[in-house]
């Protein structure tokens, strides 16, 4: 597949490291910053509309929210709940979007700004919790509600974030290889216990109460509760290496299409140590039962930095560290796109 260069759909201020899509509203949510370091980068979490406009996708920004000191590393979305991991700690925001009342003609009269707009002053009152932000008929308002640490490493830090199916669990992982679980929206501790050694790089909630880790200790885990049910074991029936040690970087579940009821489950395996001589990294797709691998297929020699798949489950996202992005077809894991601009990621998630 050759690489495509798509149009810019947006612009951050600071450095991207979240992106969410609310399928419901059509926002598109995208969170980072500079952190704590005094070097004039800021800290926050856009909201962006995302609209066709003859034909093609475009973007405008109706909120900016001020996270202050804090970039936010990782984000999981729950109907208008953000679950945003800052540093050691989860933030939890609450978002309402809703339809401005209309201006008299004398203010329309007198005005002669088009296009998307943001109200004078809105600054400042990003670092008040409920700043809100005005597009033309388009009202945002954000809240902060409650946060709570979630790792307790020397150098500790929440890698990732994930709801359960119905919104009232949220799980965290950091660098301490701790699995903590929480209540929504209270952030009440309901379950801790240590699932790896060394860092956690992913977590996956499954609707049965399953959850499936994946760590820096090459191990990727299936637990119900605090409970080991297995371990995965995808080089037992996959390629042949030539002494290259793997690990897993990311696990997500997914629906069946034609299944309702079922679901896969898929990794990512990537070389835990980068070569001279660059090895390929590898996409699995698990039975969501009895967690057998169904399929492996290489998915080329750039490392693999995150991976998404669309709510309907027919495909996978994957996102690289160089900032390509390849789509691929849940079933077969036959690769559909390739390209090497970062917003197509965003086309992704909203496949």
């Amino acid at each position: 597949m050759g690489r495509r260069r798509a149009p810019e759909l947006y612009r951050a201020p600071f450095p991207l490291y979240a992106l969410q899509v609310d399928p419901s509203t059509g926002l598109l949510i995208a969170a980072g910053g500079g952190g704590a370091a005094k070097t004039g980068i800021k800290n926050g979490v856009h909201f962006l509309q995302l609209e066709q406009i003859n034909g093609r996708l475009s973007a405008s920004l109706l909120h900016s929210h001020d996270t202050e000191t804090r970039a936010t590393m990782n984000l999981a979305l729950a109907g208008n709940i953000l679950a945003a991991g800052q540093d050691a700690h989860c933030q939890l925001l609450r978002f309402q979007t809703h339809q401005q009342k209309g201006k008299n003609k004398a203010e329309k009269a007198g005005s002669k700004e088009q296009g998307p707009r943001q109200r004078k002053g809105s600054a400042p009152a990003e670092k008040k919790s409920g700043a809100e932000t005005h597009q033309e008929g388009v009202e945002l308002r954000v809240e902060n509600l409650q946060a709570v640490q979630t790792d307790f490493g020397p150098d500790p830090l929440q890698k990732v974030v994930c709801f359960n199916h119905d919104n009232t669990l949220l799980a965290t992982g950091g660098t301490d290889g701790y699995i903590r679980v929480w209540k929504v929206p209270s952030l009440e501790k309901v379950l801790e216990f240590k699932a790896h050694e060394g860092e956690i790089e992913d977590l996956a909630l499954g609707p049965d109460g399953k959850l499936v880790t994946v760590g820096w200790d090459l191990k990727a885990s299936v637990w119900q509760k605090d409970q080991l049910v297995t371990h995965l074991h995808w080089q037992e029936n996959g390629p042949t290496f030539s002494n290259t040690t793997y690990r897993y970087q990311a696990c997500r579940f997914g629906q069946v299409p034609d299944q309702p009821a079922s679901l896969r489950l898929f990794t990512v395996q990537i070389p835990h140590k980068r070569l001279r001589q660059p090895q390929p990294c590898y996409l699995t797709a698990w039975d969501g039962s009895t967690f057998l691998p169904l399929r492996t297929k290489s998915c080329g020699h750039e490392v693999i930095s995150c991976l998404s798949v669309s709510e309907s489950g027919t495909f996978l996202g994957l996102g690289t560290v160089t900032g390509s992005v390849a789509i691929y077809i849940a079933f077969s894991l036959q690769g559909v796109f390739l390209c090497g601009c970062c917003c197509c990621y965003v086309l992704g998630l909203l496949l």
